[in-house]
C-alpha cells in the first residue's frame, strides 16, 4: 500500500526508540530511495542518501523538530514523538495519509501545535488527509467533510456545521435531553 502512496500513522506512537530523530525520518524516505543492495555495499547510493537526509531535515523543520535531529527518539516528550511519527509518514511522499488519532494523549497546547502542522500539510501539499479522531474540537477545526460513525455504523456525513447541528449526532454523542432527567 505504501508503494501506491497510502501512508498511515498509528494510534500508538511507533518509532525506532534507539534511533536518532533524523534516522527515524530517514526510514520514512524508503519509498522514494530507489537504491539497491549492491549500490549500498559499493557506496554508489551516496546521492540517494544525501537526498534522503535533505528530505528528512525538511520534514523535521515542518514539525519544529529540526533542533532535535540528533537526539534519540526515546528522549522526546509525548507530543514531540507524535509529531515525529507524522514527519516519518510525510517523508514517505504520501498521496493519501491516514492519521489514526494523532492527538491522543496530548495536552491542549500540543494539540493546537499538531493541528497547525496538519493544517499546513493540508494547505501546502497535494496530499489527501483522512483523520480518525475523537477530539471533536480538533475534528471541527481541521476537517472540511466529516463522516460520523456510531458503534461502527454510518450515521451522517457533512460539513462541520451540518454535523454540529444534526439531531442524530447530538443524540448519539450527547444523549437525549430526557435521558438527563
Amino acid at each position: 500500500m505504501a508503494q501506491r502512496g497510502l501512508i498511515r500513522t498509528f494510534q500508538g506512537t511507533t518509532l525506532f526508540q534507539e534511533f536518532s530523530v533524523i534516522d527515524n525520518v530517514r526510514v520514512g524516505c524508503h519509498r522514494s530511495a530507489g537504491s539497491g543492495f549492491i549500490s549500498r555495499i559499493t557506496g554508489g547510493d551516496a546521492s540517494v542518501e544525501r537526498e534522503a537526509d535533505k528530505k528528512a531535515r525538511a520534514a523535521l523543520e515542518l514539525f519544529d523538530l529540526g533542533q532535535l535531529a540528533d537526539e534519540p527518539a526515546s528522549s522526546l516528550p509525548h507530543g514531540h514523538q507524535r509529531a515525529l511519527g507524522m514527519a516519518v509518514a510525510l517523508a514517505a511522499d504520501p498521496a493519501l495519509i491516514l492519521l489514526d488519532e494523532p492527538f491522543t494523549g496530548m495536552n491542549p497546547e500540543e494539540t493546537r501545535r499538531m493541528m497547525d502542522h496538519v493544517r499546513r500539510i493540508r494547505d501546502e501539499r497535494d496530499i489527501t488527509i483522512m483523520l480518525v479522531e475523537h477530539d471533536m474540537q480538533a475534528v471541527m477545526g481541521l476537517c472540511e467533510r466529516i463522516t460520523v460513525m456510531n458503534f461502527g455504523q454510518f450515521l451522517m456525513e457533512g460539513s462541520p456545521q451540518e454535523i454540529a447541528n444534526d439531531p442524530r449526532v447530538i443524540e448519539a454523542y450527547l444523549g437525549r435531553t430526557d435521558d438527563a432527567a
